[in-house]
């Protein structure tokens, strides 16, 4: 059975699959990344876990894969192959496309951004099937996007294309690692949501997933903290919208696990920013963790349904 490899890679595991023709996963499988003694060996521990992925699928499925797709996080040079910075992983200027393709005998390679990656999944087969133009934007640690465009994901001029997460949406606000000031994921990401409903409370341990649930418990210093956390946001996603005049926006990550917790205040709160856009549909996203793994996959598989190109034209 022909089928490819897809391997998404996180700050401390890597998920993967063999992929079908059709999309469908022949087999899923979990690793750490081994981040903890040190870069050499996070790229030692993709290379062992593509190579034994091969091996697997030889034996079960009677030839090896065809081609692989993998996600990594961080700034990614998807032209050159190369895995450029990851700070969670430490590693810089990793050729990685070249590096996986000679442990996988020279099969084609295609590396992608996590976030890209993810939203190509959600994009062709998860909430945005069917969208000429989505915007796919997972609420975690911090916030960043995928522009979809009939069926692709634009990376941008330099690949750095959907950051909306340092869209500044607080001018003068509080300080952003980036070194703006205000920055959206300073306001609405899950992170910045525990931060500030661990203020409230006095209690380090509170987090997002706390909050929503005392908003829906009806608690007032809860509902306080949420409701600046979507006023932030929506003001971020109504200047993506005037920009970039998506169909469906779709929003994952962790915060969207709070489901009309979070979906209809949102929608309320766009809906009163804009007065010339159109409204887009805003929809959770609809693969959870699996995205970036499903998106990898389908990476490898446009390299296969494009031989006439190099895989370092491929992107997400």
């Amino acid at each position: 059975m022909r089928h490819v490899i897809a391997l998404d890679v996180g700050g401390t595991g890597m998920k993967a699959a063999l992929v079908g023709a059709a999309g469908e996963l022949l087999h899923q499988a979990r690793r750490s990344t081994g981040r903890e003694r040190g870069p050499d060996s996070v790229v030692e521990s993709i290379l062992a876990f593509a190579a034994d992925l091969r091996a697997h699928g030889e034996d079960h499925f009677g030839e090896p894969a065809a081609a692989a797709g993998v996600a990594v996080p961080g700034i990614v040079d998807a032209d050159r192959g190369v895995a450029a910075y990851a700070a969670n992983l430490g590693w810089r200027d990793v050729p990685l496309r070249n590096l996986l393709s000679e442990r996988l005998d020279g099969v084609p390679v295609a590396l992608g951004h996590d976030v890209r990656t993810g939203g190509l999944a959600e994009g062709r087969i998860g909430a945005g099937r069917g969208a000429d133009r989505f915007l796919f934007v997972p609420l975690g640690t911090g916030i960043a996007g995928a522009i979809g465009i009939d069926g692709r994901v634009e990376a941008g001029a330099h690949g750095f294309a959907g950051e909306i997460g340092h869209v500044v949406v607080r001018p003068a606000g509080a300080p952003c690692p980036c070194g703006q000031h205000g920055c959206l994921e300073r306001y609405a990401s899950a992170a910045a949501v525990s931060e500030a409903w661990a203020r409230a409370t006095g209690d380090r341990d509170a987090d997002a997933a706390d909050c929503a649930k005392a908003v829906e418990s009806g608690d007032a210093r809860a509902r306080a903290v949420w409701q600046d956390a979507v006023d932030a946001l929506a003001d971020g996603l109504v200047t993506a919208l005037t920009l970039l005049d998506p169909r469906v926006l779709i929003i994952g990550g962790g915060l969207a696990e709070a489901g009309e917790t979070l979906f209809t205040p949102l929608r309320a709160a766009v809906e009163r920013r804009v007065t010339f856009q159109k409204l887009p549909s805003i929809v959770p996203a609809a693969l959870g963790d699996t995205a970036g793994c499903l998106g990898a996959g389908l990476l490898a598989w446009d390299l296969l349904a494009t031989p006439t190109h190099p895989a370092s034209e491929v992107s997400a």
